[in-house]
Order: C-alpha cells, then sequence, then structure tokens
C-alpha cells in the first residue's frame, strides 16, 4: 500500500510518500516541500493575510497534483500550529479541504508531540528506555518524556523559530540584546513546564527531532558511530551556546555559507538556537542526539498501526 503523508506546517507544505504494510517499517519513496514560512504573512490580529492562504493553497494543490502522480492510495492531511492558530483559522482550513478534495486533520499542539514521540520511539527501539524530546517548529515547541510509546508527559508551548524570529528578532543581524530579550521570554514561557518534566525518571537519551535541530547538529554537533553502522549526530549544549552570539553577528546571507543552514533556515536559525539552548538549560539537558524521524513518520506510523490491528487473520 501506498501512503502520503502531507505536513502544512508553519514553515513548509511536506509531501512524505511512502510504501508500507502492516507489521512493517515504512520505505520512503517521495519527498515534496514547498517552502512557505507562514509567519511572514501574519496581519497584527493573528490572520493569515490573502497572499499567505494563496500561497498555502497553491502548495497543497502541488502536493495533491504529486500524490497523485505517485499513485498514492491515501493521503493523510496534517496542519499544525499557524493554521490551527490563525484568526481566520476556520477560512483557511475550508480553503485547504477544497485544494485537497477530502478533510484536513488539524493536530492540537500535545498531539503534535504525541505523534513525533511515536516515531522517535520507533526509531530508537524500546532499548533507549526513558526518552526527552525536543521537536521546535515554525510556530511552536514541543516537549515530550517517557518510557513507552505514549509518552508521560507532553507539552507544546508556542516558541517556535519563525514565531520568536517575527516577535524578538526582526531585524538582520538580530544583535545581542534582541537576544537577550528573547532568552528571557524564553526562559519565562519554559518556566512552569520544569516542575512536570523534571519529576519524571532521568531520560536515558534526549532527542531532538525537527528540521531546525538537525540545521544545528551540522553546525554545531559532531558524528558517532551508531548501532548497525548508521551514523549518530550528537549537539552538545555548550557547542550551541558558543555560536548563537556568532550567529546573531553575521547576516542572514552569511550565515546560508554555514554547514548545515539551507537557505530557508537563515532567518529562523538564531531563534531555533536560542529556544533550544533554553529548553536543554531548563531541563538539565548537556547533549542532545538528533533523530531523523518526526511528526510525518509518527502519523505515518499511527496509520499503519491501525491497519496491523484491523488486517484480517490468517
Amino acid at each position: 500500500m501506498r501512503l502520503g503523508v502531507l505536513d502544512i506546517g508553519s514553515n513548509t507544505v511536506h509531501l512524505l510518500v511512502a510504501d508500507v504494510r502492516p507489521g512493517g517499517r515504512p520505505h520512503a519513496t517521495t519527498s515534496k516541500r514547498t517552502v512557505l514560512r507562514l509567519m511572514r504573512y501574519l496581519t497584527p490580529d493573528g490572520a493569515i493575510t490573502e497572499e499567505g492562504v494563496t500561497a498555502l493553497v497553491n502548495a497543497v494543490a502541488e502536493a495533491r497534483r504529486v500524490a497523485s502522480a505517485e499513485r498514492v492510495d491515501e493521503l493523510l492531511a496534517t496542519a499544525t500550529s499557524a493554521v490551527r492558530e490563525a484568526a481566520n483559522g476556520a477560512d483557511v482550513i475550508a480553503r485547504i479541504e477544497a485544494a485537497l478534495g477530502q478533510p484536513l486533520q488539524v493536530l492540537g499542539g500535545e498531539t503534535e508531540a504525541r505523534y513525533t514521540f511515536l516515531a522517535v520511539r520507533r526509531w530508537f527501539g524500546w532499548a533507549a528506555g526513558q526518552i526527552l524530546l525536543f521537536d521546535i517548529g515554525g510556530g511552536s515547541l514541543e516537549i515530550a518524556a517517557g518510557g513507552d510509546e505514549l509518552p508521560d508527559a507532553a507539552a507544546s508551548v508556542p516558541l517556535g523559530a519563525g514565531r520568536m524570529t517575527i516577535e524578538f528578532l526582526p531585524d538582520d543581524p538580530p544583535g545581542e540584546e534582541a537576544v537577550e530579550r528573547l532568552r528571557d521570554h524564553a526562559r519565562a514561557t519554559l518556566a512552569p513546564l520544569v516542575g512536570t518534566f523534571g519529576a519524571l525518571p532521568r531520560p536515558d537519551h534526549v532527542v531532538g527531532s525537527s528540521k531546525a535541530i538537525r540545521s544545528l547538529a551540522k553546525l554545531v554537533g559532531y558524528p558517532v558511530p551508531g548501532w548497525s553502522g548508521i551514523e549518530r549526530m550528537l549537539l552538545p549544549r555548550a557547542s550551541l551556546s558558543s555560536w548563537i552570539p556568532r550567529l546573531a553577528r553575521i547576516p542572514a546571507s552569511a550565515r546560508q555559507e554555514l554547514p548545515g543552514i539551507t537557505p530557508d533556515r537563515t532567518f529562523q536559525i538564531v531563534a531555533g538556537a536560542v529556544v533550544l539552548h533554553e529548553a536543554m538549560r531548563a531541563l538539565d539537558v548537556d547533549e542532545l542526539e538528533v533523530s531523523p524521524w518526526a511528526l510525518r513518520e509518527g502519523v505515518l506510523l499511527r496509520y499503519i498501526e491501525s491497519l496491523s490491528w484491523s488486517a484480517p487473520s490468517a
């Protein structure tokens, strides 16, 4: 069976196509990304502008065409914080559904965290023990932790890299004072979560699973050998801390010359680095490991699981 997962996020509209079977590992065949950065299209009252909605609908329509060309049997379409929280979200959702020709599943923040946690758990396996997860999107930061496939605690806070760039780091380069204001805001936002996650067992593995975190790992982290010959990327908090002032001093055009920083991440990478550093500091994390699987894979895995349980027995 060929499935498509369409992730309509704050930064991108991303289609993942994979061949799946009940009880089996999904095999990705196609990945199509359209960079939107929807936070650029927000009005002062939090609505997505007509220009932004048009760009979003066009990207969704193109993803639908790709899914059709790939002969996808079923398309699982989800939307996260940018659409979920927009003042005109109901109208935006209606227009997306018209472009898709099917309903759209709008994920709540904690649900987003739970799907991502499932993907990370499946990637690392049961032997990984207690996992603490960080995932930074354009609009929100998700944190989840636990020892099973479903986390014991999951939270979503509005600390996404795109949102924080617009609110706190609009200048290019932003400078140290703006970075400190963002740092203070992130600390205050994360403070209520410290008790919840601090009360859980100490994690055996701390994992980051977003594009922003993967980019930062390529910039400040280092690879180590992993099981089955798969290379693991580790991201130390101390290295991240030393890079933040440097990133804040150089313009976005120069950042894309750095390792791991793609053109679509140049503006947001400073905010992403500050938020990740503060999340690691708040939960007393010195180093994290990067997961190649995240939300899209979690949605896919949950659907495969439903197929597995409903499949007829021999």
